[in-house]
């Protein structure tokens, strides 16, 4: 029982590993990175598997390309030629559904059937959830998720040679806030000393952030940065391009974004209060 639980966590903790997110916080999958997982070695034999679970998300009456968004990266084949490589983002469900077409000889792939098909359920009852939300409610949904996601930045920070956390974070900071740093933005906010900005932000700034976090851990992890200067200056890249994409898209800069009129912490104290007056 013991090396089966092992086994579990392991196989959760491979396709956790590869995840990403996008600017909106949605989560993603890249269909090569899926294959060495599910230890493939080629892609020839690995596209068919692709193909037949993108004929299943059809037949059940969804959108493949919803599911299954094709990309193209230039790779160098030597001489200095390049050529385009196929690959796909994937959802949760469209990962699913490989697992499910997969050679199920493979022990990575019976355990990635029984861990796509519980997580899927659990994103299915999470979006419908998130939907009826109110504002202060996302907002405490999102902040769990950058507390989270904070924790496994400083992992990946750690392991990548940083030891002063505080110039590392500002970095990210001043990437996606044009140069702020943390107490900038607790000033421009009318914060108190030592006050948290992420429990004083609304839900879309909460999102960016995530955005922020979760792409610079992906990058400390994939680019194998080893130098704090170097992880500093990723985190800073990395922020720098999220604002740009914003601002491409025409969105509100997140310095523009409202704050709210109460902090997080306070919410929680009046949840508290509430439940000891009822």
């Amino acid at each position: 029982m013991k090396e089966l639980i092992v086994k579990i966590e392991d196989t959760t903790e491979a396709f956790e590993s590869i995840k990403h997110a996008d600017l909106y916080g949605n989560e993603y999958w890249n269909a090569r990175e899926l294959m060495s997982v599910l230890e493939y070695k080629k892609w020839d034999k690995f596209i068919n598997v692709v193909e037949n679970a993108k004929i299943a998300c059809e037949k059940s009456g969804s959108l493949v390309d919803d599911h299954f968004l094709q990309v193209g990266k230039m790779v160098e084949i030597g001489s200095g030629a390049k050529r385009e490589r196929k690959d796909y983002k994937l959802t949760r469900y469209a990962c699913y559904l490989i697992v499910q077409n997969a050679d199920p000889k493979k022990k990575i792939v019976a355990l990635g059937q029984t861990y796509f098909a519980i997580q899927t359920r659990k994103q299915e009852i999470s979006e419908k959830d998130y939907s009826k939300l109110t504002e202060d409610e996302k907002r405490l949904y999102q902040r769990n998720l950058t507390r989270k996601g904070n924790y496994s930045l400083n992992k990946a920070a750690k392991n990548a040679g940083v030891k002063n956390f505080d110039k590392f974070h500002n970095a990210g900071y001043k990437g996606l806030y044009n140069g702020e740093t943390a107490d900038d933005i607790a000033r421009r906010k009318g914060l108190r000393y030592r006050e948290d900005i992420l429990d004083n932000m609304g839900s879309d700034e909460l999102i960016a952030n995530l955005f922020r976090i979760s792409q610079t851990e992906q990058k400390l992890k994939r680019d194998n940065i080893k130098l704090e200067s170097e992880a500093n200056q990723a985190h800073y890249i990395v922020g720098k391009n999220i604002r740009e994409v914003i601002e491409k898209n025409g969105g509100t800069m997140p310095e523009k974004l409202p704050t709210p009129k109460k902090s997080l912490k306070e919410l929680e104290k009046e949840k508290r209060n509430n439940f000891y007056l009822d």
